[in-house]
């Protein structure tokens, strides 16, 4: 069943009240199912009929009474409903008229009468039918004064919303505004608002007339909002649609008004200032194509179509970018040189090789670009170092964060079909920069992400190789623009998150960070004369001693670089700046003595190493991104079954050279005097200061190998002796990392002999020459090396340690005795 358009004359025609009152309902009838309509009662709707229960429900109705009962269904793609399918409540309604359409369906016109309630839902005969009850309206008492003014603002609602553009027949208005009735005027207005099912259903299922008239007023106002809010937008819509039809009616009279003078359009001036720059610009013929192509396109458009302002700023791109501009590199190798070291202090690698590759580039102008990458801790100075490259060479800087790009089009471009498409960030560089061969920094390259809109470190490759970057492609370009001539230089904090391919195509230069002799010569040489001039002070009202600046890097600052040094100094200036501004006319000193007066107590406690041997205890050196520290591994023995305990949260590599180094022990018991029952008779605890800190690591082998055997033999460990190196169980001592970064960590802590795996030999080329001077290194292959050279004295063949259970202490003390003192002698003659 369907609901199809009802004429005035139906809609108001029909039975009268006393006819319908006359009327008996029996309490058994057929079922028609409606799918999207609710009838109310005193409504008169036409309905198609197309299911053949349906057809058999109103044969049925014809035959009898003509009364049937309208259900509205639940869900009207359901075609067999069950009574779980439909509404409680419905209207009886009378069939007024029938008509049999050719294609098979009924039409009807029905009218309803009382709302009913089902009580039996029978499906299973030709037709449905239903048990009911009637629902009648309870009596009114006299009409309110509440109730009048109800009926009132219903009846004006319904006048307002026709003014509006609600669809309402004359007619309905008449009728509603001699309906004195609520419960009929609330039917009425149901029936007119095309409400959704529910709502309709929820109207007809209360009986109460007044309450149902306060629902549908509700329901009314709802409605009134919605059409005041359609036909503000329809007004605003249409002003917008007349002001267009306005500007284009007066820019046709202006066009003719230009035609008559001789004018040009503004338009064709554009295309011919286009015309004039590409006649000038030095491009290949693929881009001048492209161009040409561009600007013919341009001319034949209207100058407010939206493509017009796309192919203006694609054009406006083109010609800005430096296809043929150069800047002249400063080939004056000795300038060069002096600009670097005025720059910074130190960094000799970085400095060679911009030397070298300004020698090669003296001898051959078709050398391409070096692609250097930077790798060092935060405050190194490797952004103000490519900024000092530029410099040094002449060229203009371009610098670009990649820290966070996710998407590919920033380095690639987006496309030109895209709203607000744009170049990628290497075009926009270059545009900034005016020239096609700057010095171009990509900073933050271990922080490029990868997602679904795809990895920019892949679309680097192209932009990174100097086999492919003489033509690079950008996306919003659509032509090759030659990057060979542009040097790239790419920072980085570290190595491990730059993707293999990505770190291949880059000349790696490492800038582990500055001794304690380089950062002051840094501070005296940049740091403090920049403060002091941001700071505006006068270089004779304040003076900062070598001392203070050496308290200022050992006792407020951890770090690799220079950064928090900076912060410090400035805070001092901040301080003295104060004392100015207030009238203090006198010269300020910062000393060593004085420093806390200015930055407080002392942030950074240096780690305190213990000026006596002690057993069970040996210092190492570790590697971190802000430099190297040392690290104390502690190790003791407690009587118990042989376990391990590992303490100071240890990463599973460390963990792993702490088992390596107890197994080495228990195989080589004998070589180094170690009764073999110790292992069974007492725990081990093995436990790295700072717990709170993660460790890991290999390097860390040979010292929890050397507090190991220290414990195992009641033999102290020297405290001035440093060491590092990976162990394996057949005693190996294997090369390790950062060994600049670890010797600097022992130099700043007071050592003055380091224990080194031999192949790292070749590393202390890294280490300044005043710290090699200043300390020992010892080089090493076997793990017997570092206990001859870190443990206070040599080892007996005969010393056996005290059992750690009471009981057996005192037969054992007089065989060690003996034992100790024959080992002794045999331990001097084979020395």
């Amino acid at each position: 069943m369907s609901q199809f358009d009802n004429s005035p004359e139906e809609a108001v025609n029909g039975l009268t009240e006393e006819q319908q009152q006359k009327l008996q309902i029996p309490d058994r009838l057929p079922v028609l199912l409606l799918r999207d309509v609710v009838i109310f009662p005193y409504m008169i709707a036409p309905l198609y009929v197309g299911r053949e229960k349906s057809k058999a429900a109103i044969d049925h109705s014809l035959s009898t009474n003509r009364m049937i009962l309208l259900l509205t269904q639940k869900d009207m793609e359901i075609e067999e409903p069950k009574r779980e399918d439909v509404y409680e409540v419905g209207t009886v309604a009378l069939i007024m008229r029938m008509l049999k359409l050719p294609d098979g369906r009924i039409r009807i016109l029905a009218q309803g009468l009382v709302r009913a309630r089902i009580e039996t839902f029978e499906d299973e005969g030709p037709f449905v039918q239903a048990r009911i009850v009637t629902l009648l309206e309870p009596e009114q008492g006299e009409k309110t004064i509440e109730l009048e003014a109800l009926i009132r603002n219903v009846r004006s609602g319904l006048e307002k919303a026709t003014t509006l553009g609600k669809a309402i027949q004359p007619e309905i208005l008449v009728i509603a505004a001699n309906l004195e009735d609520p419960g009929r005027l609330a039917d009425l207005t149901a029936s007119n608002l095309e409400l959704k099912v529910k709502e309709a259903q929820e109207v007809l299922e209360i009986v109460d007339p007044v309450l149902r008239l306060k629902r549908v007023y509700e329901l009314l106002v709802r409605e009134l909002e919605l059409l005041e809010m359609q036909s503000r937008i329809s007004n605003e819509a249409r002003g917008e649609l007349d002001k267009l039809q306005r500007q284009y009616f007066l820019r046709q009279q202006m066009k003719a008004i230009q035609k008559e003078l001789g004018e040009g359009s503004e338009l064709q001036e554009e295309v011919k200032v286009y015309q004039e720059k590409l006649k000038k610009l030095r491009v290949g013929d693929e881009v001048r194509e492209e161009l040409e192509k561009q600007i013919n396109r341009l001319a034949q458009m209207h100058p407010e179509s939206a493509e017009t302002a796309v192919i203006r700023n694609y054009l406006d791109w083109m010609f800005s970018l430096p296809w043929d501009i150069s800047t002249k590199d400063n080939l004056d190798l000795k300038m060069a040189r002096k600009i670097l070291d005025e720059d910074h202090y130190g960094l000799e690698k970085v400095k060679e090789r911009i030397i070298e590759y300004l020698s090669v580039r003296k001898l051959s102008k078709k050398i391409k670009g070096p692609i250097l990458c930077f790798v060092g801790p935060p405050g190194v100075g490797k952004t103000s170092l490519g900024r000092s490259i530029a410099r040094a060479l002449g060229r203009k800087f371009v610098r670009i964060s990649l820290g966070g790009v996710h998407d590919e089009a920033e380095i690639r471009g987006h496309r030109r079909t895209y709203v607000g498409a744009m170049p990628g960030k290497i075009i926009q560089g270059l545009r900034r920069a005016g020239s096609n061969n700057p010095v171009f920094m990509m900073d933050e390259v271990d922080k490029i992400g990868a997602d679904f809109r795809g990895d920019p470190s892949s679309a680097l490759l192209e932009v990174l190789d100097p086999e492919q970057n003489n033509s690079f492609l950008d996306h919003y370009l659509g032509v090759p623009f030659d990057l060979s001539k542009v040097m790239f230089i790419t920072t980085a904090n570290l190595l491990d998150p730059i993707q293999p391919a990505f770190r291949d195509r880059m000349e790696i230069i490492e800038l582990p960070g500055y001794t304690e002799e380089e950062k002051l010569q840094i501070a005296i040489r940049h740091l403090i004369p920049k403060q002091i001039t941001e700071h505006a002070l006068k270089p004779e009202a304040i003076d900062i001693s070598e001392g203070a600046v050496r308290a200022i890097i050992s006792q407020y600052t951890r770090e690799a670089g220079v950064r928090n040094l900076e912060r410090e100094i400035a805070g001092i200036c901040r301080k003295v700046a104060r004392q100015i501004a207030e009238g203090k006319k006198r010269k300020v000193r910062i000393t060593a003595q004085n420093i806390e007066k200015f930055l407080g107590p002392p942030k950074i406690f240096r780690d305190q190493l213990t000026k006596k041997d002690q057993v069970g205890v040996a210092t190492g050196v570790a590697w971190t991104a802000a430099g190297g520290e040392i690290l104390f591994v502690e190790a003791t023995r407690m009587q118990g079954k042989g376990n391990l305990m590992l303490t100071g949260s240890l990463g599973e590599v460390m963990k792993e050279s702490a088992q390596a180094a107890l197994s080495y022990a228990r195989a080589h018991a004998g070589e180094f005097g170690i009764e073999p029952r110790i292992f069974m008779e007492n725990d081990f605890h093995i436990h790295i200061p700072e717990g709170a800190i993660p460790k890991d690591g290999p390097s860390a082998g040979v010292t929890i190998a050397t507090a190991f055997i220290s414990v195992c033999t009641n033999i102290p460990v020297r405290w001035n002796v440093a060491m590092t190196g990976e162990i394996t169980l057949r005693g190996n001592v294997l090369p390790v990392g950062g060994i600049k970064e670890k010797v600097l960590a022992a130099q700043r802590a007071g050592i003055k002999k380091m224990i080194l795996p031999l192949p790292n030999k070749k590393d202390l080329v890294d280490i300044p020459a005043k710290i090699r001077q200043e300390m020992q290194f010892i080089f090493v292959e076997d793990i017997k090396q570092v206990f001859r050279e870190a443990l206070a004295r040599p080892f007996s063949q005969d010393v056996v340690v005290m059992a750690a259970n009471p009981k057996r202490r005192k037969n054992t003390v007089s065989k060690t005795r003996k034992i100790i003192r024959v080992g002794s002698g045999r331990a001097r003659k084979a020395h």
